[in-house]
């Protein structure tokens, strides 16, 4: 495991956790000593993350949100569509996942949680020579949606089965 892929763990451990996370549990969890948990702190604070120190360990200091996983199909003309139904209902588009039978699973990091961020993703994808990742699995791939409840999941699950998008 590289450093990154530690400190993004850490930053998933720590979001999860239901009371502060200490730091010699970290080391231990990952086989460094505390002070490289320490360092990561350090690191990953400087990321933008605000991570707080308390006696009991570490916190985050972000509301807690849920994620939820949809299976979806649409064509590349409804691709605005589908990314301003999901941001509008309050989600935020983590990442988009297919599954190849050739090449297996590929994913690609997104985080859109704005019709702003959806115009520049799509400016993105037209400026250059590159198409979305959906066109090589016949438009099918996968959103892992980030919100503040599970009934905001629930209403963008209506939303993507409303305009035709979510698949069963």
């Amino acid at each position: 495991m590289t450093g990154q892929e530690r400190r993004q763990e850490i930053v998933r451990r720590i979001r999860c956790a239901e009371e502060p996370v200490a730091a010699r549990h970290l080391a231990a969890q990952f086989g460094v000593s505390r002070q490289v948990i320490v360092q990561d702190m350090a690191l990953i604070r400087a990321l933008g993350y605000e991570i707080i120190s308390t006696n009991r360990g570490y916190i985050l200091n972000t509301p807690k949100r849920v994620d939820r996983v949809y299976k979806v199909r649409h064509t590349d003309e409804q691709l605005e569509e589908e990314l301003c139904a999901i941001v509008d209902m309050g989600g935020r588009v983590e990442n988009v996942m297919i599954h190849h039978r050739v090449y297996g699973q590929m994913e690609a990091e997104l985080h859109i949680d704005s019709r702003r961020r959806v115009a520049e993703f799509l400016r993105d994808i037209r400026s250059g020579k590159s198409s979305p990742l959906k066109n090589i699995t016949s438009d099918y791939h996968y959103h892992r949606v980030t919100a503040d409840s599970e009934e905001v999941l629930d209403l963008i699950g209506c939303e993507l089965e409303n305009r035709g998008f979510l698949i069963r």
